[in-house]
């Protein structure tokens, strides 16, 4: 249990770092964004959430009984190929006008590193800490947990639909809508999956692994190549 607050709170001293590191560089970008103390509060809200792992039948936000394989490098490199899929695809494949200006996906380095680790930690708190964690308590008290297997199902099925809906890319091509849709749900449900099998860090690594391609380091290559 240590471990998974630890693990917690590593991430909202980063959110805190973005913070005072974005209003101490805010003269040198436009269109920085900038996260206030809102957003910590916000975090904050996930906390409780730690203390009813195991009573939901999930295992500790960071496992003990796995191996750094299993709990990081495997979740991680998966994150990795999908947003080395969405790289390719849409900087090389979809059409659009050479970039004259950081894209809204991206922000400034090394900036980038505390937006988007903590903007991946806020998503992994309402996309599946909350809504699955609190599901499959609620179900593990229903004729003891009969219907928990089915619960999580479902949750995951609708958990990993609210991104592809969120972003559904419109006005795209008719192929980039079913890649995208199509990629969106299913690393949302491997993250669900993840989160079940392995602990809720597992589904925050796979995130961080599509964030450093797809918004760091395509970032980096945009800010100090293409400009």
């Amino acid at each position: 249990m240590k471990k998974s607050i630890l693990f917690f709170v590593v991430f909202v001293l980063i959110a805190l770092t973005g913070i005072f590191y974005g209003n101490s560089i805010s003269n040198q970008f436009t269109h920085l964004r900038i996260w206030n103390y809102e957003n910590i509060a916000l975090l904050l809200v996930g906390l409780p959430f730690l203390f009813l792992q195991q009573k939901a039948g999930l295992p500790d936000v960071c496992n003990k009984d796995l191996t750094f394989r299993q709990q990081f490098l495997t979740p991680f490199g998966i994150g990795i190929l999908f947003g080395l899929a969405d790289l390719v695809v849409i900087e090389f494949f979809l059409t659009h006008t050479t970039h004259t200006s950081m894209p809204p996906y991206t922000q400034p380095f090394p900036y980038s590193i505390f937006l988007y680790s903590s903007g991946a930690f806020e998503i992994e708190i309402f996309y599946r800490l909350i809504p699955i964690t609190l599901i499959l308590f609620i179900f593990s008290k229903i004729k003891n947990g009969a219907y928990q297997s089915q619960a999580f199902v479902v949750i995951a099925v609708l958990s990993s639909l609210r991104e592809p809906i969120e972003q559904f890319p419109h006005g795209s091509p008719w192929w980039f809508i079913i890649y995208a849709c199509t990629t969106g749900f299913g690393m949302n449900f491997l993250q669900a999956v993840y989160y079940k099998r392995n602990g809720w860090a597992s589904s925050v690594y796979m995130r961080l692994g599509h964030y450093l391609i797809w918004h760091i380091l395509n970032g980096i290559y945009i800010q100090y190549v293409v400009l």
